[in-house]
């Protein structure tokens, strides 16, 4: 693990060399977004797999409505049925999760990477790196520590809370509407193909703005990681699911 942190160092490291006539001092943060953008276009064919998988289980709400209403009171049969349909159709109902869970890795290397302070025996030099006044290695209590909310390091974090918060808001409305457009609040049909599905949609609107707290007490790094992610996010499922109005709600908020 230790060979491999080194290495992951290293490339961090080099791309920000590449970087430095452009960037200057914030060049390992310029870095850290193209390897942002570089892990995005990795998953790009699993959103697009779990936008094509969206439009399936679309497809199937026909066949689901009928399967409720033919079982509408016997909940464990009814979840049985819609199972079966979703496996004899070759439909995964949480497809929408992969391109979230396939980034997870990379967000914690560089949580792992800009939380020591030495990588393999040595002195980690990433951390002499910032995003203008701010350290990759910092956390916004440091910030507050060193000038306030207002002060050269605080203004940095007001400035990815203001992107994080206008992203979440976008999401929100986009979801809200995806709800209300495909009536899944209403009717339960989301709870009753997954279980335990229907508190996840009440809560769903607002998982968005959980991002404001992961990037005010992770690494600056892993937080520029998490603010340009959730943007590609938000940019991507507007132009994958552009043709859907009544996309899941599920769908719309992973990522």
């Amino acid at each position: 693990m230790s060979a491999f942190m080194s290495l992951f160092a290293s490339l961090v490291e080099g791309l920000a060399d590449l970087l430095e006539p452009l960037f200057q001092a914030s060049a390992a943060a310029a870095a850290i977004v193209v390897f942002t953008a570089f892990v995005r276009l990795l998953v790009h064919p699993l959103s697009r797999a779990a936008a094509r998988g969206q439009r399936e289980r679309a497809r199937l709400q026909p066949q689901i409505a009928a399967l409720r209403k033919k079982h509408g009171k016997n909940p464990e049969k009814l979840q049985k049925a819609v199972m079966e349909l979703h496996a004899k159709e070759k439909v995964s109902p949480l497809s929408g999760c992969l391109p979230s869970l396939f980034q997870l890795p990379a967000f914690f290397l560089l949580y792992h990477l800009f939380s020591n302070s030495t990588i393999g025996g040595e002195a980690n030099a990433l951390l002499a790196h910032k995003l203008f006044a701010a350290p990759l290695g910092g956390r916004w209590m440091d910030a507050l520590g060193e000038g306030g909310v207002f002060g050269a390091q605080g203004l940095v974090y007001l400035g990815l809370f203001v992107v994080v918060a206008g992203v979440a808001t976008f999401n929100y409305r986009r979801t809200k509407r995806q709800m209300a457009t495909s009536g899944v609040a209403a009717s339960g049909s989301g709870e009753q193909q997954v279980p335990g599905m229907g508190a996840v949609l009440k809560f769903m609107p607002l998982m968005s703005f959980m991002t404001l707290f992961t990037v005010a007490v992770v690494p600056l790094a892993a937080a520029l990681y998490v603010v340009t992610s959730t943007t590609w996010s938000a940019v991507e499922r507007a132009v994958l699911y552009r043709d859907m109005p009544g996309a899941s709600p599920l769908a719309a908020a992973a990522g």
